[in-house]
């Protein structure tokens, strides 16, 4: 391809001498929404190049649609006066340029844009990136990685409508764990899936067969900043993509059924001096466990419980905090302890990390991404310690973990913790909170007054 590769795109006009070399006659743009969906419209070249310097408009109550298109309250937005649903003005970002390799060689450019104000607050890319400030402000550089559980059927868009979701078919009938004989025959997704992510330049570290029938796993490679939460959106887009291309169909739902194990989205993270240093490795203490680690520590423990709204974003993520389906059920922390919602993983200088166990398939990534770097942050500013190690199986020694790190019961007492959350003000901002609360209890009022397929088989004759 002519013109300039894209890993050297970093300014306006860099994009222009691209643009020029490969002569589009359409470019994608597109913004990820409050739940991660990525949102985009084609753009002719000409409208691109303009917006590039006096931005492109997008309609601003956008940002507060939910799953299907149900749009939440959330005030200055979709709710209070003076409300009217114009469009909102977005700034095209140089650096988040990707090649679609659905598209046509004319028209496979996707660019991300920005909100500015007054909705930028509101937006999730927006938001991980008010927190990167923070820890570059203190000379920190924040590494990530991310991992997906998800499912895949034998089923398309059209056909689980039409049996109600119901006696759906998995693209496996058993648990196949690492079996090279369900890959093999699986081979024609796994190749378009990897070949996608290869194009879209997402760092797919590796993919395999899960503990379950259709049950799969997906590992990205660490990347820096936002760029690692770039890709995790893109993934799940396109993973569902590629599914439905090929007449199948993925879900990352937190737990899709009674019967199937919890769906995660762990989150790996490191940090790093502004020389390139792992700030998480100190060879004199017990473990390598540098102080600065022992704080991020205690500052996700102390604050795991009052974020977990962004961690499970919807009534169906509390499906999946129940112990022994490896979901995390209180703000422990132990080594290689898989029972915790916090597992440190040792090793070289570079590799020692964290990995944060707690946000479900279904997890917004920048808002998971910013969640853990902000609660890091915050404990290592006030040096939290955390509390003792669980050497043991939390989900057999809950009465261990102490009250106030055990996470909230219910969908509606996460959104209350997270309302009355003093560090979540601070870090992210009174306007996204009350938004992002608007909208969840919205959605919490929504599915409390459904009846369900349990209730009739329950009530129905008895009561």
């Amino acid at each position: 391809m002519s013109g300039p590769s894209l890993s050297s795109i970093a300014t306006v006009e860099d994009v222009v001498r691209l643009i020029h070399a490969r002569k589009p006659d359409h470019v994608n743009v597109g913004f990820a929404d409050m739940p991660g969906q990525l949102r985009v419209k084609y753009v002719s070249t000409e409208r691109f190049l303009a917006a590039l310097e006096k931005g492109l408009c997008f309609a601003g109550a956008a940002l507060a649609l939910d799953h299907g298109d149900v749009q939440r309250p959330a005030r200055g937005v979709s709710t209070g006066e003076g409300v009217v649903f114009g469009d909102r003005l977005c700034k095209i970002v140089p650096d988040s340029v990707r090649e679609i390799p659905w598209e046509s060689p004319t028209r496979n450019l996707l660019f991300l844009a920005d909100f500015e104000e007054p909705e930028g607050p509101l937006q999730s890319r927006n938001l991980y990136l008010r927190v990167l400030a923070r820890a570059r402000a203190q000379g920190l550089r924040a590494f990530h990685s991310s991992e997906y559980e998800f499912t895949l059927f034998e089923e398309t868009p059209r056909s689980i409508r039409e049996k109600d979701y119901r006696d759906l078919r998995l693209a496996t009938l058993d648990s196949s764990y690492h079996l090279m004989l369900r890959q093999g025959v699986g081979s024609g997704f796994y190749n378009a899936l990897m070949d996608s992510c290869k194009c879209l330049d997402i760092p797919l570290e590796g993919v395999h067969e899960e503990m379950g029938a259709g049950f799969m796993e997906a590992a990205l490679a660490y990347r820096e900043g936002v760029r690692a939460a770039d890709d995790a959106m893109l993934f799940k887009t396109a993973a569902k993509i590629v599914a439905q291309r090929h007449d199948k169909l993925i879900t990352f739902m937190a737990r899709w059924s009674n019967q199937a194990d919890g769906q995660s989205g762990h989150i790996h993270v490191s940090l790093r001096d502004e020389q390139g240093d792992p700030l998480f490795y100190d060879p004199s203490q017990p473990r390598n466990m540098s102080r600065r680690m022992r704080h991020f520590v205690g500052g996700l423990q102390a604050l795991l419980p009052e974020f977990l709204i962004l961690f499970g974003p919807t009534v169906n993520s509390f499906r999946r905090y129940q112990p022994w389906i490896f979901s995390p059920v209180a703000a422990s922390w132990g080594w290689e302890n898989r029972t915790c919602a916090l597992r440190l993983i040792g090793g070289s200088p570079h590799s020692q990390r964290i990995e944060c166990r707690v946000p479900g398939a279904d997890a917004n990534p920048y808002l998971a991404l910013a969640c853990v770097l902000g609660a890091g942050l915050w404990g290592m500013e006030r040096e939290i310690e955390p509390g003792e190690e669980s050497t043991w199986n939390v989900y057999e020694n809950l009465d261990k973990v102490a009250p106030k790190h055990r996470f909230p019961r219910s969908f509606g007492e996460a959104i209350g913790r997270f309302d009355a959350s003093a560090p979540a003000r601070e870090l992210f901002g009174d306007r996204f909170v009350d938004a992002y609360v608007e909208t969840k209890r919205a959605q919490d009022e929504e599915f409390a007054a459904l009846v369900t397929d349990v209730e009739l088989r329950r009530f129905f004759e008895f009561a």
